[in-house]
């Protein structure tokens, strides 16, 4: 699909359509418990595993700073606990910028089943899939697994230049969070319409593509859940309503309808 050509304001039009999809998930599994009790399950595990990781990146935050700043063990004190500080503030931060950026990825892998049924449901309400592809359940993970390993990797790739960023002055604190977030975006973005793209047997380099044709739609709700997976819990509570909302997001990047075809509750 060929790239679109939008002025700023369409642009934004499309960016803020886009963050209003996350929106959109929400409301669809709030109107469905069950649903909504199947994809808060394999993110609580997830979340659970993370918890138990910032912890410990907290509680031995100070050893890390000291050793990623030893080239400052010589220094005087008000230097030393100035850069030290700053260096085991960065650490959490990139830390956090990880879990947001891998936590939606492992979490995928772990419910897999549950994402795939949330998402179909949602696409029938929609007018289902017309070219729908029957893809075996072990093809279906393998496949899941290694986009994810692949997509961690980026996310560790951009990670680490972010985490270097964050030292400058100035910009470490104004121009870094925002890059981190767009690129967080989009890769969470890419990550969650996984399972869609898949039912209509497309691989990672097809959905990068198509996504990248609707880039202000796809920025705008990779955004949202960006910056909604930052707030503590937010991954668990919100993780349904990101994998509904990237059902209706694949179909809007798709041409497909988003407009309630079916009256019937979800």
């Amino acid at each position: 699909m060929a790239k679109s050509q939008l002025g700023p304001g369409s642009a934004l039009r499309e960016f803020l359509t886009g963050a209003g999809l996350l929106g959109r998930g929400l409301g669809l599994v709030l109107r469905n418990p069950r649903l909504l009790g199947l994809g808060l399950l394999p993110a609580l595990l997830a979340g659970l595993l993370y918890a138990a990781a910032l912890v410990a990146l907290v509680v031995f935050v100070d050893d890390l700073a000291g050793a990623v700043t030893w080239f400052a063990d010589d220094w005087s004190s008000p230097w030393r606990g100035a850069v030290r500080f700053g260096a085991g503030a960065a650490l959490l931060g990139l830390g956090a910028l990880l879990g947001v950026l891998t936590f939606t990825a492992v979490t995928l892998l772990i419910g897999d089943p549950f994402y795939e049924k949330i998402s179909g449901v949602v696409e029938s309400r929609y007018g289902g899939v017309p070219d729908e592809v029957e893809v075996p359940l072990l093809r279906s993970l393998g496949r899941s697994l290694r986009d994810s390993l692949r997509l961690i990797g980026l996310s560790i790739l951009f990670a680490i230049p972010l985490f270097l960023a964050g030292f400058l002055p100035v910009v470490g604190q104004t121009v870094v969070p925002v890059v981190g977030g767009a690129i967080g975006g989009w890769l969470l973005a890419v990550e969650l319409t996984g399972v869609p793209f898949q039912r209509r047997d497309k691989r990672l380099r097809d959905r990068r593509q198509a996504l990248a044709g609707r880039r202000p739609l796809t920025l705008g709700f990779g955004v949202a859940v960006f910056l909604c997976f930052l707030i503590p819990l937010g991954a668990v509570l919100l993780m349904p309503a990101a994998v509904a909302g990237a059902a209706l997001l694949s179909r809007k990047v798709l041409g497909l309808p988003t407009e309630i075809v079916t009256t019937s509750p979800l």
